[in-house]
């Protein structure tokens, strides 16, 4: 019953920690001997910030991560153009972006891991071999095969695993080479606690603050740069002064994509996060992404291996696939809008785009809940998170499905007993029960909305056409 996790960065892990929750022991097997030391990732949103709570992690992200106030178009004179403010809480529970350190981050999560004994990390191994019920990978020149009740390929963007399905690449048609600055620097920096997007043609880049002292710029450059010419580049933000500290911790230039593998399963082997799906940077959603691939797939894999119908697993692309095209189009259409291009008709672009952001309800797109696609397992929406009783609401429903609900009929006691679902009910829920007009939602394990009591019903709507799937 073990499942087998090829690559152990956030993704892996995560979803290693997720299925240990569902009583699921799983093998993870990662190429470096400890975490990746470079910052790359650098933000979530409130809605990922729960997959993390799930994992059990909640209290030490909070003590690594730092709020953003949100996004501003500026033009190539740093004036601002449109500004997208994010709140310090958002219906999730936390707040609607949090900016952290990856290499944080990752530790957080191995100590987690190293808590679980249902999880067992073996490092410093190179995977030579996927196939459906076992992985082969190599230690010191030794091979050693091991058997798995499922495989997931979290291993990134040249995954072998996606070699293994024999998926390739959907491109959406976007590259664009950029540089990457990691500074930490005591000097003052010009910074508004949120993200920076510079729409100049010329020019186009990204600026943000990461952490107390850790500061992030992103240029469009297609040639290489010395640390001597990073100074110039930083200028506008910070001039630091020649007795104050400033390090580049990393200068990386990396290549924008956006592409979506054709297929994300064959059997029990399953692609996530980076092997599965790329995006350009300029939504904050790519890490995001994974971790919602994680939370999607884990609790089903569970139901299925203590014998729920195998068609279930079905429904982990058809959910995820459309939400990651859906996301990967925003953020190369937020692209094309904040960089412009270099051609002649770029600024023109940018003044529509200027006009576009004043128009009224136009910011509240850009922080609109992502959702998920809707199927016969989703009405395609999440249940909030307030505090019930001073504790998360997450915290009471537990790692199962839940009702949530204004008071309960048979019909719902029913359900609830046969899924061995909680129900619980709370007066922080009632204003949303109301503006969804029904009674009472069935949650997932993963907070989706499964099915609902439509107001005044009694009974939950789609009981049909999710019923055969998760009954173990």
């Amino acid at each position: 019953m073990t499942v087998v996790i090829v690559g152990a960065g956030p993704v892996g892990v995560t979803a290693a920690l997720l299925l240990a929750r569902q009583g699921v022991p799983s093998i993870l097997l990662e190429r470096h001997d400890d975490v990746y030391p470079l910052p790359r990732a650098v933000a979530v949103d409130d809605e990922v910030r729960r997959v993390l709570q799930a994992a059990g992690v909640a209290e030490a992200f909070a003590a690594i991560s730092r709020p953003s106030r949100g996004l501003r178009l500026v033009d190539g004179r740093h004036r601002v153009i449109a500004e997208f403010a994010r709140a310090s809480q958002g219906v999730h529970g936390f707040p609607q972006t949090s900016m952290f350190d990856q290499p944080a981050l990752e530790r957080v999560l191995r100590d987690e891991l190293a808590r679980r004994p249902l999880c067992e990390l073996r490092s410093g191994v190179e995977v030579v071999a996927v196939q459906e019920g076992s992985v082969t990978y190599l230690r010191d020149g030794v091979a050693t095969t091991v058997e798995a009740a499922a495989v997931l390929g979290c291993d990134g963007a040249n995954s072998l695993t996606r070699q293994a399905i024999g998926a390739s690449w959907h491109d959406f048609g976007f590259a664009e080479e950029w540089t990457v600055v990691d500074v930490r620097t005591d000097a003052a920096v010009r910074c508004w606690e949120g993200v920076d997007q510079v729409c100049d043609p010329q020019r186009p880049a990204t600026f943000m603050r990461v952490g107390e002292d850790h500061y992030r710029w992103e240029f469009r450059l297609s040639e290489e740069i010395g640390d001597a010419q990073v100074g110039a580049l930083v200028a506008p933000w910070v001039r630091p002064a020649p007795d104050e500290e400033f390090e580049v911790v990393r200068k990386a230039r990396y290549t924008f994509r956006a592409r979506v593998a054709d297929r994300w399963r064959r059997g029990r082997v399953f692609l996530l996060g980076d092997a599965a799906h790329q995006t350009p940077p300029f939504v904050g959603q790519g890490l995001g992404a994974g971790l919602r691939d994680a939370a999607n797939l884990t609790w089903k894999l569970a139901l299925v291996l203590r014998g729920a119908d195998e068609r279930l697993l079905d429904t982990y692309e058809a959910e995820r696939s459309p939400h990651v095209r859906r996301v990967i189009r925003i953020a190369v259409a937020a692209g094309w809008a904040m960089t412009g291009g270099q051609d002649r008709a770029a600024s023109l672009r940018h003044a529509a785009t200027a006009a576009l952001c004043r128009l009224p309800g136009v910011p509240g797109l850009v922080n609109r809940e992502r959702g998920i696609a809707r199927g016969p397992l989703s009405r395609g929406t999440t249940c909030p998170q307030p505090l019930v009783g001073g504790r998360p609401l997450d915290d009471l429903l537990g790692t199962s499905f839940a009702v949530v609900a204004r008071g309960t009929t048979p019909g719902v006691r029913a359900v609830a007993a046969a899924l061995g679902a909680p129900i619980v009910q709370a007066d922080e829920l009632d204003e949303w029960l109301r503006s969804e007009r029904v009674d009472a939602v069935l949650v997932r394990p993963d907070r989706t909305v499964m099915d609902v009591v439509p107001a005044g019903a009694g009974e939950f709507a789609g009981v049909a056409g999710w019923a055969r799937l998760v009954s173990a």
